[in-house]
């Protein structure tokens, strides 16, 4: 569980930090070089004959799906939403986790559902805020469900891959392929989208970019996933929406921002009670 808590909050001091920064580049440009880098972090550790093609392949598309689509649609709903829209929206994430969950075992668990609910309702809780009426609004919805629909099924299949591995090849040596993945299917997506004469960021855009591949990125889904691995589901659902209330105490602490106090520190008490309700379900 402290891989999972280590990483949200590093995501949430990551939401301060690249406010703004990246605005009118190409949001699929920006997923492939941020897969692009997080591939380069591993490819020292990289040790393709270690596995059956097979598996590389599954492992490759985990990726194409974790990583590359959930962003490549993330991204785009931004065309669509203002960004506490989309904030809001992704807090939607442990209930797709516990669909998927409750299909593949074919039973839906009362802790899963119960976990779920909770951290549903912490989230939504800290950051909804009233909407105003556009006709886009279904529009991004959809690509924010897409999204969260990609990460969640990503985080489910690594887990239970690795679960079901025979060797005993680390970690550090598999990710690669899913970068690989990742990168393979934001660049075909780019070959559609992305104008890459008019891609220019400046100086400090590419610090971001570099922060964002190689920390946000790079390092924090590889400490995701294995997260995961070691967390029943109803956990890892709740630690989806975790980096929420941590991204709202790092703006205050931080970034000087403004929040409201009683919303923050209700959302924040139902978040660590559903945390609660998780560890009863077995690591399943």
């Amino acid at each position: 569980m402290s891989h999972l808590f280590i990483v949200s909050l590093i995501w949430a001091m990551s939401f301060g930090l690249i406010k703004d920064r990246l605005a009118g580049l190409d949001a699929t440009a920006l997923g492939v070089v941020r897969t692009g880098l997080a591939l380069i972090v591993f490819l020292p550790f990289w040790r393709p004959g270690k596995i059956r093609m097979s598996d590389a392949l599954r492992y490759m598309a985990i990726g194409a799906l974790e990583f590359g689509l959930m962003y490549v649609f993330y991204m785009a709903a931004f065309r669509f939403l203002a960004a506490y829209q989309v904030a809001v929206f992704t807090i939607f994430t442990p209930l797709w986790i516990a669909a998927l969950e409750a299909f593949s075992l074919r039973k839906l668990p009362v802790s899963l559902v119960a976990a779920t609910l909770l951290a549903i309702a912490g989230a939504a809780v800290i950051n909804w805020r009233t909407f105003t009426p556009a006709g886009s609004l279904l529009a991004g919805f959809l690509l924010v469900q897409a999204s969260n629909i990609c990460f969640a099924a990503g985080q489910l299949m690594y887990r239970k891959l690795r679960h079901r591995a025979r060797e005993k090849t680390p970690d550090t040596s598999l990710f690669a392929w899913l970068y690989l993945g990742a990168l393979l299917i934001t660049l075909l997506t780019s070959t559609v989208t992305t104008d890459w004469s008019a891609f220019r960021p400046d100086a400090s855009q590419w610090l971001v970019l570099v922060y964002l591949g190689v920390i946000a990125s790079g390092l924090c889904f590889f400490w995701w996933n294995i997260g995961a691995t070691r967390v029943g589901t109803a956990t890892l659902a709740v630690f989806n929406n975790a980096k929420i209330p941590l991204a709202v105490a790092c703006s205050l602490l931080l970034f000087r921002e403004s929040a409201n106090i009683p919303r923050l520190l209700l959302g924040g008490g139902l978040l660590v009670l559903a945390i609660l309700v998780a560890r009863r379900q077995p690591r399943v």
